[in-house]
């Protein structure tokens, strides 16, 4: 029984902590592809703008910096549910 509580609550913390935490650079994340979407939509409408796309910007970086920074949270918030399902299995 002790060991059911600490798990949940374990796994409570986990997720809670996750959620919280992959919440701003989800939303930054989703932010940059917006704006990549509207230069998308611009480019459609004006033409092609002379400006070399193999080049890496600092958005591209801040896209992986952010996307890493969501799949770590995802999984910190995954082990939270895996714990709570652990908590209801032991017995």
């Amino acid at each position: 029984m002790l060991l059911n509580v600490a798990l949940w609550i374990g796994g409570l913390a986990l997720l809670g902590v996750g959620i919280w935490q992959v919440r701003p650079p989800l939303a930054r994340y989703r932010s940059l592809q917006a704006t990549e979407a509207n230069l998308r939509r611009y480019d459609d409408w004006r033409g092609p703008r002379l400006v070399d796309d193999s080049v890496r910007t600092g958005a591209d970086e801040m896209r992986d910096m952010l996307r890493s920074r969501v799949r770590l949270w995802a999984a910190v918030a995954i082990v939270g549910v895996v714990l709570l399902v652990a908590g209801f299995l032991i017995r």
